[in-house]
């Protein structure tokens, strides 16, 4: 990919572009619908995500196309603050903004972008391009920042430039994902620890349902409002931060205050969720890759009947991975009501696990999904 996009650069700005970076998407392994309830996620890198050539130029603006669009955009320096909202050149010129809030100069520059992550699908492919503008200006200009640093400065071009009000693990995930290592990360301390997962004979199957995630922010703040209400009775005997600070024995000595049974479902698979990600820890360090399959199945049956944010079209492609005895465990990842889930699945069946998925899938929905394979990657590199 590296000398198709310096050709394509070549051809789009007449010149030869001077670096050539990639970052990756991301995918949460286990640890769903926990990171505002003070528990652990699991997230790591994946093989697809970002690449992006760039080069100096003499006008005094940043020149933004993408291979996966048609427009390309052109900023003037002095206009970069005034770029805010969706659009998906505003992510990298919210990065350039947050550079020069910061003091730092950014001539004019020109950018030629590709992705491989479906737009809309929860892989990431916000942060991906988010990430790899920043990596790049920072090794580009040699700036000095470290990871952290520029994830932070992401997070707050979303929240702040975009106007999402979505968390850090995205872009945290993306920065420090290493290959054949899952993230172990607290949202709320960003205190983490990586844990090897090599899948050996096996590789991580990427199912985006096709499905748009129209539901995902009303009903992300719905549960948001329903965890809160289960703290704030619990806290009525005890003293509580976070959902996540109860064991399991704890929250069954305790559950008897939350009276409202879909209230009760939400802070179950919360505190067992949470539960979960602990044991997935064990169970990596053991090499139990079929344990861990187990517990990505247990995870999707609690959003599924608990947590309620999952939906036929990702319920049907669990229930196929059920079915196939070649597919370890597989779950729903990210908000839900759409988007992707994944599998661990046997290495050599990659074709006839696409197919039998797609001709089940088609029956139970009526439309196919994509089926995309990845091994476990690493965070941004220079290429």
């Amino acid at each position: 990919m590296k000398i198709e996009l310096a050709q394509k650069f070549a051809e789009e700005y007449n010149k030869i572009a001077d670096a050539v970076y990639f970052t990756p998407g991301r995918v949460n392994l286990i640890g769903e619908h926990i990171d505002y309830n003070g528990g652990l996620v699991m997230p790591c890198a994946i093989t697809m995500g970002t690449w992006l050539a760039i080069s100096t130029n003499e006008i005094d603006s940043y020149r933004l196309k993408s291979l996966n669009f048609e427009e390309k955009i052109t900023v003037k320096s002095a206009e970069v603050q005034d770029k805010k909202g969706g659009h998906w050149a505003n992510y990298p010129i919210g990065i350039i903004n947050e550079f020069l809030k910061d003091g730092k100069k950014i001539p004019g520059l020109d950018f030629l972008f590709f992705g491989n992550i479906p737009i809309g699908s929860g892989l990431s492919s916000s942060a991906s391009i988010e990430m790899a503008t920043a990596f790049a200006l920072n090794d580009y200009f040699n700036l000095g920042y470290d990871k952290l640093d520029l994830v932070k400065m992401a997070k707050r071009v979303e929240n702040d430039f975009i106007g999402l009000n979505s968390g850090i693990m995205d872009q945290f995930a993306v920065a420090f994902g290493e290959k054949d290592q899952a993230i172990v990360l607290d949202c709320e301390t960003l205190k983490y620890k990586m844990v090897d997962l090599d899948l050996g004979n096996h590789v991580l199957a990427i199912i985006n349902t096709n499905k748009p995630r129209e539901l995902a922010d009303s009903k992300y703040n719905e549960r948001v409002a329903e965890c809160q209400k289960a703290l704030n009775l619990l806290n009525e005997e005890i003293t509580l931060h976070y959902l996540c600070e109860l064991t399991a024995e704890k929250f069954a000595l305790h559950s008897h205050l939350i009276k409202d049974e879909i209230v009760l479902n939400r802070a179950t698979h919360v505190v067992k969720e949470n539960n979960r990600v602990h044991q997935a820890v064990k169970t990596l360090n053991h090499g139990d890759l079929k344990e861990f399959g187990r517990l990505m199945y247990a995870s999707h049956q609690s959003l599924r009947t608990l947590y309620e944010v999952s939906g036929k079209e990702l319920d049907a492609v669990v229930d196929y991975c059920l079915t196939d005895e070649h597919v370890l465990g597989a779950r729903m990842t990210g908000a839900g009501f759409g988007g992707c889930a994944i599998a661990i699945l046997e290495r050599g069946f990659e074709e006839d696990f696409s197919k039998k998925l797609t001709d089940f899938y088609i029956e139970r929905i009526g439309y196919p999904a994509a089926i995309y394979i990845s091994e476990i990657g690493s965070g941004p590199l220079k290429l």
